[in-house]
């Protein structure tokens, strides 16, 4: 009988039936804290492949500690957690889950969207703690003929778009290149788009390239009727500038599913009724997660079946 190989699971299926092949698979090495990695990676220098999520970090120093590590499979769409320039030097295999989140994570942009303009989740709280006995609550925007500005025009701003269109809404977006196979409306930067638009939508990726993209200057032309709505990374948007911004009624509001920090959300943000936070809930569906488990599961099965991977990132 052949001796299982080894994988590292900083992150472990959520799914009994996803976790049973796993470990049919693999002799799978769990890693319940930090304070035990040391050790574990020590007495575990064969392990070959690293089962990872959004929020564990793969650094370099713990690829330099793996030896024999051939693969990393993230379960996400975005790698921001992978140091993926030490993974080429090393020429580690790097895999991620995406196409399956996209509707689920455009639909959140649309709610955030709808929450934070027609005040839905404020009305909500309105009703319970008993404000509506003493009065009607303050009016909410309306969405037709407004214009969303789409930060990043992958396959969610693609799918924000179309269902901001279903709204008789704008579409206005920019990106690394211009797109020649849609009709919206193209500028050169996150700066000119948010001059141009009602709603900022950031969808693109995270990491140092798109790191505080989302700044003073950007939340100033988007100005004091334009709203915010971040479903892609935290780090994309300058936390202090953007408290700033709501403080100061530079612009009317945000809607958040992602967060610098998090999970922890600034104390500040937390105390104002002008924005709507969500707790990294884009993707959170059972559908998703299930489909995004197959993915991981069929990328180490292939890739030591020595057959194409599902979804390479390098």
């Amino acid at each position: 009988m052949n001796k299982k190989k080894k994988i590292l699971a900083l992150y472990r299926p959520r799914f009994s039936d996803q976790l049973e092949r796993l470990h049919d698979m693999f002799d799978v090495i769990s890693l319940k804290s930090a304070e035990d990695a040391e050790d574990i990676i020590r007495a575990n220098q064969d392990i070959v492949a690293i089962y990872t999520a959004v929020g564990r970090n793969v650094s370099a120093n713990i690829m330099a500690a793996l030896p024999n590590l051939e693969i990393i499979a993230n379960y996400g769409v975005g790698y921001d957690n992978i140091d993926i320039e030490a993974a080429k030097a090393r020429q580690i295999v790097v895999t991620n889950t995406p196409h399956v989140v996209t509707d689920d994570t455009a639909d959140t942009a649309m709610a955030l969207l709808l929450n934070v303009s027609r005040r839905f989740v404020e009305g909500d709280i309105f009703v319970r703690v008993g404000k509506w006995l003493q009065g009607p609550m303050p009016n909410g925007r309306a969405l037709t003929d407004k214009t969303v500005g789409i930060l990043g025009l992958g396959n969610i701003g693609r799918a924000v778009a179309q269902r901001a269109r279903a709204f008789e809404m704008n579409v206005a977006y920019t990106a690394t290149a211009i797109k020649d196979d849609v009709p919206y409306k193209y500028y050169k930067d996150a700066a000119e788009l948010a001059q141009h638009c009602d709603y900022l939508v950031v969808t693109c990726r995270g990491g140092e390239d798109t790191k505080h993209l989302v700044n003073a200057d950007v939340l100033q032309k988007l100005g004091p009727e334009g709203y915010l709505i971040n479903v892609a990374r935290g780090s994309v948007v300058n936390t202090e500038d953007l408290v700033w911004a709501l403080e100061n009624d530079v612009i009317a509001g945000a809607g958040l599913d992602v967060f610098e920090n998090e999970p922890f959300v600034d104390e500040r943000l937390l105390k104002r009724d002008d924005v709507v936070l969500l707790p990294h809930m884009g993707t959170a569906t059972e559908e998703v997660r299930y489909a995004q488990g197959e993915i991981v599961l069929a990328n180490l099965e292939n890739y030591f079946k020595g057959e194409a991977l599902i979804s390479p990132v390098v």
